[in-house]
């Protein structure tokens, strides 16, 4: 699993909640899945824990993952990826978006106008 967290956007609990959110959609982070703890991953980004700790309980309350004491974190089985079709689809959109010089916020509008 790999995350990034960039300076400038977002607050960074909710650029890392949108990542894994991203990867168990894709589902790059299948059922299952154990996540590295809090304390591991705001050590790898650092980070306060409090940041990862606020990113995974938002991801527990959205229902992507379940936390169990013994068993850490995990990608919640009744988490539902996204077909291959459409994770294609968007990768292609968001390719010619960027050769197209566009931002995030135009793609979204686009997408949101042809809904």
């Amino acid at each position: 699993m790999i995350i990034s967290v960039t300076t400038g956007g977002a607050p960074p609990a909710e650029q890392i909640r949108d990542q894994i959110a991203g990867l168990i959609t894709t589902g790059q982070l299948p059922a299952g899945e154990r996540l590295p703890s809090v304390r591991q991953l705001a050590g790898d980004l650092g980070l306060a824990p409090g940041t990862v700790g606020k990113a995974y309980k938002a991801l527990e309350a959205d229902g992507f993952l379940i936390t169990r004491i013994g068993a850490g974190t995990r990608v919640n089985p009744d988490a539902v990826s996204i077909p291959d079709a459409v994770v294609h689809a968007a990768r292609a959109l968001g390719a010619t978006g960027r050769a197209a010089d566009l931002d995030l916020d135009d793609v979204i509008r686009i997408v949101r106008a042809t809904w």
